[in-house]
């Protein structure tokens, strides 16, 4: 198998280091190909998404770095868009705007219309989670949950995307504490989004991040739902959400093993402007 990751932020949005350090030390580890896909501007002050005004810079940036490595590995151009009923750009036009390759969609803040409206359920602070759960749905689990559900619904029928970005990932602060994901409501819920992604044709991530920031025991989908996935021919592509090169591939084989045990034979990657299936096995440095 073909060694990738779509999933890459740098120091254009909350990423570490520069686009260039990724891409040397992707080399290193063997990559094949990578994609760059740091967080789409929002039209507020934040900590987390890529300046409008260096979006240019950032294209350029990517663009010579796959000019510079070409023969040697595939560098890709995308961008994280986050998706906020009334606040986010619609993703078509931003994906012409900047000649990405692909597009990821996420969320990560749960509201619309305003800032101060917006639940932010990502981040290393349990207590940002805690609050927001709080202060908008007055501590109702299931109220807030399902708002994350809606607005991914929501974005899945609105936007035109590639990749769907962590979907379940509201679990992440829960961590048993207000709802176990075997609960009859919280699957309906999850499984009526598997439902749209299936309908859409979009391409699930496998999302290795939670194990290695040990902020959760597993990868983002789940292994009971990777098994409904693969029950209903969802693709799938392994990536770390790396936020600095030591992430690149951080976990692979363990997403790879989970994968297998659910089924899947797999895994999608892009070529010549189009998603195209790889065989899975064990995933092999150079």
């Amino acid at each position: 198998m073909k060694l990738t990751n779509y999933h890459t932020h740098t120091f254009f949005s909350d990423g570490k280091t520069s686009p260039a350090e990724c891409v040397a030390h992707a080399y290193r580890l063997g990559l094949n190909a990578l994609g760059f896909s740091d967080h789409s501007p929002l039209p507020f002050e934040n900590s987390f998404s890529l300046h409008e005004d260096r979006l240019p810079e950032y294209v350029a940036e990517i663009r010579r770095l796959q000019k510079e490595n070409e023969g040697l590995m595939q560098i890709w151009l995308a961008l994280e868009m986050d998706y906020i009923p009334g606040m986010s750009a619609p993703f078509a036009a931003l994906k012409q705007q900047a000649g990405l390759d692909y597009v990821i969609g996420s969320v990560h803040l749960i509201g619309h219309s305003h800032q101060d409206n917006l639940w932010f359920t990502d981040g290393p602070d349990v207590a940002v989670y805690d609050e927001g759960l709080r202060r908008f749905y007055r501590g109702d689990i299931r109220r807030g949950v399902k708002a994350f559900y809606d607005q991914t619904n929501e974005m899945i029928q609105n936007e035109t995307f590639d990749v769907i970005g962590h979907f379940d990932k509201i679990k992440m602060h829960n961590q048993g504490r207000y709802f176990s994901e075997s609960d009859a409501w919280y699957r309906r819920l999850v499984l009526e989004t598997l439902s749209l992604i299936r309908e859409k044709g979009l391409i699930a991530e496998v999302n290795t991040r939670g194990i290695y920031k040990q902020r959760y025991n597993g990868l983002y989908p789940s292994g009971w739902l990777l098994h409904e996935m693969g029950k209903a021919g969802v693709p799938v592509i392994i990536s770390s959400d790396a936020h600095h090169p030591s992430e690149l591939t951080a976990e692979f084989d363990r997403a790879a093993e989970t994968l297998m045990a659910a089924g899947y034979k797999s895994v999608m990657m892009f070529d010549n402007g189009q998603w195209i299936e790889q065989p899975l096995n064990d995933l092999k440095h150079r």
